[in-house]
């Protein structure tokens, strides 16, 4: 029957979107509805009275979201484009010809790291960085260097969470520079090499116009990463030492389950959400600009 056809796919669609619903719509729905309100949890007998954008006004005015919404711009310009550079150098290393065997290893290695969970990765890093027996620390003796207190510098500690962040997204990095590089047709590869001995400018030329699509889901796709990191850098170093380490979501997390505050932790993530939407539009129309040029 021709209804009975049309309802089929609905029906096995119907699961996944209500699971989408479930996990994706409802928090966001919630949270949204939460920072109009005061909701305040140690005040509950109270109830949450609705407040308009009190909540809003008191994060825009809040000088320590600034700071930490200024510290993860930080971390994003410092680990970005280091996982840009080595993505690009591995995936025209892999790209080269007669290297089939290591190519397909090689992949299959670089899934490791994305497959570890966050809070992993931050395991990992208290291994790394551990100031009496971490790998850091190891490599550092072998070439004379004292013990440094990783964890416990600022500096320092930005630096581990840099790091631990860069091991696990260059991967990712290069295999979505990988596969534009396959785009490539290999005709035009072959007359640019006869035309030109010079890699930087076959890159320049040749190749980047087919990368631009994949960095343009890598900057999206690390811009909403970026700013919900919470996971790795809270087991690593749990925001500090003192706000050394302290993401805005680090931060948001500390008001809404430390301070109960969950009226103005919900504006915060709203905001945050709103900002994730802007910078991905602003990435799609650059990119696309420089392809249509």
């Amino acid at each position: 029957m021709p209804g009975e056809s049309r309802r089929t796919p609905l029906f096995f669609l119907a699961p996944a979107v209500a699971a989408l619903a479930l996990i994706g719509l409802y928090p966001t729905v919630f949270a949204l509805v939460t920072s109009f309100r005061r909701y305040n949890l140690t005040r509950a007998r109270d109830g949450f009275p609705f407040v308009g954008i009190e909540n809003y006004r008191r994060v825009l005015t809040d000088e320590t979201f600034w700071d930490t919404l200024a510290l993860t711009g930080k971390f994003f310009l410092t680990v970005l484009p280091v996982q840009i550079l080595l993505g690009i150098a591995i995936a025209l290393l892999l790209h080269r010809p007669g290297w089939n065997a290591l190519r397909a290893l090689t992949r299959v290695s670089l899934v490791v790291p994305l497959a570890t969970t966050y809070a992993v990765v931050g395991l990992i890093g208290r291994l790394v960085f551990n100031r009496d027996y971490g790998v850091a620390n190891q490599f550092l003796s072998w070439a004379g260097i004292p013990a440094l207190d990783w964890l416990g510098n600022p500096t320092r500690a930005f630096v581990a969470i840099s790091v631990m962040d860069i091991w696990q997204w260059t991967p990712f990095c290069a295999l979505i520079f990988l596969a534009g590089l396959s785009m490539v047709p290999v005709e035009i590869e072959e007359s640019a090499t006869l035309e030109t001995s010079s890699r930087l400018s076959m890159l320049r030329h040749v190749q980047l116009p087919y990368l631009l699509p994949g960095l343009t889901s890598i900057l999206i796709l690390r811009s909403a990463d970026v700013l919900k990191l919470f996971d790795m850098v809270f087991v690593l170093t749990r925001g500090g030492p003192g706000a050394a380490t302290e993401l805005v979501s680090v931060y948001i997390q500390r008001v809404g389950f430390r301070v109960f505050d969950m009226g103005t932790a919900s504006a915060q993530a709203i905001l945050l959400l709103v900002l994730t939407i802007v910078l991905s539009r602003a990435y799609i129309r650059f990119v696309y600009r420089e392809i249509e040029q």
